[in-house]
């Protein structure tokens, strides 16, 4: 247990390092804007109390917020996403899966399933943010396809990470 809470200690710090000091200053254009912080959310195990996935969630926006100088957008966004996410997995997931306490990954629930999961949570972590950021119906095209672009970046390099890092114990 123990071991468990620094592990997701060390890849919180790891995934915030990683998105503050490369992918912010990675400058694409004005509408792709990945947000790849959100890995650490959908990455919990899906047996993980609802109430600690959105204390959680909230957390790491606001070490987002912090950094990025943005008063309680990203703590918004991660915590409806960690709200979010357990009434998806329990619709989503097996019975075996919460009896074996799986993390949702690509090596554990396959490439389809974990890729519709991660897009379907990131569109509404950056649906969220960036109609907060823009507070404001004026610009509503504009930001939706912010959104959609943003998202589709962000999922492309959370399946990539996954690719590279979470291999399925099989093919080792």
């Amino acid at each position: 247990m123990i071991i468990d809470f620094f592990k997701y200690i060390a890849k919180l710090i790891f995934i915030i390092l990683i998105q503050l000091l490369v992918i912010n200053n990675i400058e694409l254009n004005t509408y792709i804007n990945p947000y790849i912080y959100i890995i650490f959310i959908l990455t919990l195990p899906v047996t993980m109390k609802p109430w600690l996935v959105v204390i959680l969630s909230f957390f790491i926006g606001l070490l987002m917020d912090t950094f990025s100088s943005t008063p309680g957008l990203h703590m918004a966004a991660s915590g409806f996403v960690g709200y979010f996410r357990s009434f998806y997995l329990s619709f989503a997931c097996s019975k075996e899966d919460f009896e074996k306490q799986i993390a949702p990954s690509l090596a554990k629930k396959g490439f389809a399933w974990f890729t519709f999961y991660t897009l379907l949570l990131t569109l509404l972590h950056h649906t969220v943010l960036f109609y907060l950021e823009i507070y404001s119906l004026s610009e509503f095209f504009r930001t939706f396809f912010r959104i959609l672009s943003s998202t589709l970046f962000s999922v492309l390099i959370i399946v990539i990470s996954q690719l590279l890092f979470y291999r399925n114990k099989e093919s080792r």
